[in-house]
């Protein structure tokens, strides 16, 4: 063709690293998003006069982004303010313990060994060892590659078969080989938890999900004017590069000629031509027929049953007392296998569930203005029955009343008499996130085989790529960006120098 063009579905954060990264190469990126800015499930809740965080709330990985940016021509300290974290989250139980996590190991030991005692800070200086082992051989072989395979993993990595293979421990479930390192189960759920990030549960995920613990130890930040701060950041470098991006705007249909994509057709009835597709959506969206018949077959089918955790959150701005809160808090449950057997075996948001807040206007130190209302995101997980069951105005306040009366238990008191609030239910995120059923990850990780069943960015159609959370590497906000990097990577390979 004469003219070569790309077309970017959706600007979550995998969508706008590939449309920035196709544009600093001068192809012509035309990105559509239905909603009315950038971000995806990275966003923020207008709650009164105040924006609250209401998706990721972790920065991770800045090399990642380092990167990103500098393939565009800039820096990423250009564009972001970062603040160094100090402590990764407060940790709360039921018997009144309390331990802080920390990005040192070493004053993250001493916290352990004054709650649980020298055994389980050395059992914890063994786990990191593990999770640090364990993200070296999968960083480059897995993460980075751009078409995982076990054979491939089994190569490039230098492992030797099977034995080799035991070494990053994918046939453990994450539960079972916390267990080698703690004896006190709190320290069992504490570490657990890591598999939540994905939309997991630990007692179905494979072990490796203890890099998670690692990559934390690498660095988290503060961002200065909130997590959404990332998405625009990289849609105002886009666009400063070439690439249009149409907010409000909804693409109905992959349209396919001759075996290939040629452009999209939105909801208004237009048509965008185009040589090559990249979908920033979930993948269970294009499995299900919503991009049209055509895409259907270009990835394999979504099972319901493979879905990931949902999620119940609350933003709202509100006065604090009786807990000390930092920035990351995580209250946690009496029976833990209870709450994820009540989430996937029997579809119901658990009675006494684990509660992460997240006090957005503090850091490493839990004061705050006394008197002053401050910006709170509350998140317990949920099943993923959004497209299956409507939460009622009943339910809601259900759900509100175990959070806010389980905080009040471990107390922490927040006034909500001001009533200004947003409530997200899994009914929400499946019309945010159409064929998900509220699913947050895409798919579960659960069993040694489910990372490989991941989508690639390459999909069976010529000319259709995929970006995102819901396929590799992963969810999570570096995760999605390298998805983007890799999706915009593997189209200019397949088509060359690709100019306007």
């Amino acid at each position: 063709m004469d003219e070569h063009k790309v077309i970017v579905v959706g600007a979550g954060v995998g969508g706008l690293v590939a449309a920035l990264l196709l544009a600093a190469r001068g192809v012509q990126v035309t990105l559509v998003e239905r909603m009315h800015g950038p971000g995806g499930k990275l966003r923020a809740a207008i709650v009164g006069n105040a924006e609250v965080d209401a998706g990721p709330t972790v920065f991770t990985l800045r090399p990642v982004f380092e990167d990103i940016f500098a393939r565009a021509g800039t820096s990423l300290s250009s564009h972001l303010t970062l603040q160094p974290a100090r402590i990764l989250a407060r940790h709360d139980w039921p018997d009144g313990a309390r331990l802080d996590l920390y990005v040192d190991i070493e004053e993250s030991a001493e916290a352990i060994r004054e709650m649980a005692g020298p055994d389980e800070a050395a059992g914890y200086v063994a786990f990191c060892a593990r999770a640090r082992a364990i993200y070296e051989v999968l960083e480059t072989s897995f993460i980075q590659a751009s078409e995982p395979s076990l054979p491939g993993l089994i190569r490039s990595s230098g492992l030797s078969g099977l034995p080799g293979l035991l070494r990053i421990s994918p046939f453990q479930t994450l539960w079972k080989m916390l267990g080698q390192y703690f004896k006190d189960p709190r320290l069992r759920q504490l570490f657990g938890r890591y598999s939540t990030y994905c939309g997991s549960s630990p007692f179905q995920a494979p072990a490796t999900l203890m890099l998670v613990s690692h990559v934390e130890q690498e660095g988290v930040w503060l961002v200065d004017g909130g997590m959404v701060r990332v998405a625009t950041a990289i849609a105002e470098l886009a666009t400063g590069l070439g690439a249009d991006l149409r907010y409000g705007d909804e693409v109905a249909e992959i349209e396919v000629a001759n075996g290939r994509v040629s452009g999209v057709i939105l909801a208004s009835g237009d048509r965008l031509a185009a040589d090559a597709v990249v979908v920033n959506a979930d993948v269970a969206a294009l499995a299900s027929g919503m991009f049209g018949a055509a895409a259907k077959g270009a990835v394999p089918p979504s099972r319901v049953e493979d879905r990931s955790l949902s999620a119940v959150t609350v933003e709202l701005v509100a006065n604090t007392k009786g807990f000390p809160l930092v920035r990351h808090n995580v209250f946690f449950s009496s029976d833990y296998q209870g709450e994820f057997d009540a989430i996937l075996r029997r579809s119901t948001v658990p009675d006494e569930p684990t509660i992460y807040v997240c006090a957005q206007d503090r850091d490493d130190h839990s004061g705050h203005g006394p008197g002053a209302p401050e910006r709170l995101l509350c998140l317990i997980n949920a099943p993923p029955v959004g497209d299956a069951h409507t939460f009622s105005p009943a339910e809601i306040e259900r759900c509100e009343d175990k959070i806010f009366s389980h905080l009040e238990r471990r107390g922490l008191h927040v006034d909500r008499t001001s009533g200004a609030k947003c409530v997200t239910t899994p009914s929400e995120f499946a019309r945010r996130f159409p064929a998900t059923g509220g699913a947050i990850y895409g798919r579960a990780s659960h069993g040694w085989q489910a990372s490989f069943k991941r989508p690639g960015c390459r999909t069976r159609m010529p000319g259709l790529y995929l970006a995102g959370g819901s396929v590799h590497p992963g969810p999570g906000i570096p995760m999605a960006a390298l998805s983007g990097r890799m999706a915009a990577e593997c189209l200019l390979a397949d088509y060359g120098s690709i100019r306007t």
